[in-house]
Formats: C-alpha cells, structure tokens, sequence
C-alpha cells in the first residue's frame, strides 16, 4: 500500500489501518496528519498564550473546537493499548521522520529522530528522543539546522515563541532545567549578566513566559 505523507488529514474512518513499509509493519492513522498533530501541540500553549493560539488555529483553517477534539483524539490514541508505540506512533501521523542519529546520555545510548518544519513553525522541527527499549522518554520543538537562530541579547528579546530550550542555553549559558508537571511543559532557570534571576516556561519545547524570581 502507497501513502503519501501530506499537511491534510488521510481521510475519515477507522482510527488506523496497518500497511507494510521497508520489511516492517507501520500504520497510518485516518483523519489524522501534521495538520492536527500541529492543534495537539497548540492545545498546551493555550494555557499560556490563548491568544497566539486562537490565530494559529485560525491560520490552519480549525476552530477551538475542533482542536479540542483532536487533542482528545491523540489522548486516546496515546492511552491505547493496541496502536504503536515508540517511534511507530509518530511515523503513523507524521511520516518517516527526515533524519535519525545516535545520541548518548552518560552511559546510555539513544536515538534521536526527526520531521521536517510545521508550517505554523517554519524554522522549527519536531524531535523525539527514544531509549533502548524504543520508548519516547523526550519530545518537543528545536531549531531546525537550516534556521538561524535569534539573538538573544537581553531578557526583553525573550519574546513569546520566539525562541526553543536550546537558544536560550545558547545564549544565557549556565541555566538549571526542570521538568514540568505535565510531560509538554518545561521550565529553565537562568541568570542575566546583572545578576537577575528568571525562570522560562516552555511547552512542547517553544517559549511560553518568562517570570522573574529575583
């Protein structure tokens, strides 16, 4: 069976259906494409920034709604038990990502995989980064190689979306990371060059809010 791999959903029906690609089985999920894995991603940010959402849904040709009920869509595809884990669960969305690659942490090795840019974030890809075992242990937005990055002079350039995790490590040296209460969020502390103390709140990797802490 030929897919192709397209910003518009596959079609309606049942949630997935199983094809053979390159030796192995792989599944490609009906109604369900980058367009609506891109409203899965707004839906986090809605609690930060409602109003940068709402325009980016717009921008896609969805409503509130709608975004809604795709988010419900992927918790359950997330939560089931029969459809494919690891990276087969976002092969199934989103296609073949564009590039692998080994990556280490301490003794352990991983691997890395990602997709080519979302039109509502052009210079930014997705990235997961799966364990021995293939699970997902990490997943959000970085900066795509091919993108300049922006510069980040002072805590005012900071803007919300204008920057990813690695950017700010870029620019601010040193920082201190911490895992969010749910598994799309992300906060950093940092330091600015006059002693100030932040913290920047992340979603899915993308700059939500800066909060000074003294």
């Amino acid at each position: 069976m030929a897919v192709l791999w397209s910003d518009t959903a596959i079609g309606k029906g049942e949630i997935y259906e199983r094809y053979r690609r390159g030796g192995r089985w792989a599944a490609a999920v009906k109604g369900f494409a980058r367009r609506e894995f891109q409203l899965v991603l707004l839906r986090r940010m809605a609690d930060y920034q409602p109003d940068l959402v709402a325009e980016a849904v717009r921008s896609v040709g969805a409503s509130r709604t709608e975004m809604r009920e795709v988010n419900a869509r992927w918790q359950r595809i997330v939560r089931s038990r029969t459809f494919p884990r690891g990276r087969a669960r976002y092969e199934a969305v989103l296609g073949p990502p564009a590039g692998t690659r080994e990556q280490r942490i301490g003794d352990v090795v991983c691997e890395a995989a990602w997709w080519p840019p979302f039109a509502l974030w052009p210079d930014l890809r997705f990235e997961i980064l799966a364990g021995p075992g293939g699970a997902v242990l990490h997943e959000w937005l970085v900066r795509d190689d091919e993108a300049a990055a922006p510069e980040l002079a002072s805590v005012e350039d900071l803007r919300p979306w204008g920057c990813v995790v690695g950017d700010l490590e870029r620019c601010f040296g040193a920082v201190r990371h911490h895992p969010g209460e749910v598994p799309s969020r992300w906060r950093v502390e940092f330091t600015t060059s006059d002693g100030e103390s932040y913290v920047a709140h992340f979603v899915w990797g993308l700059l939500q809010q800066v909060v000074s802490v003294g």
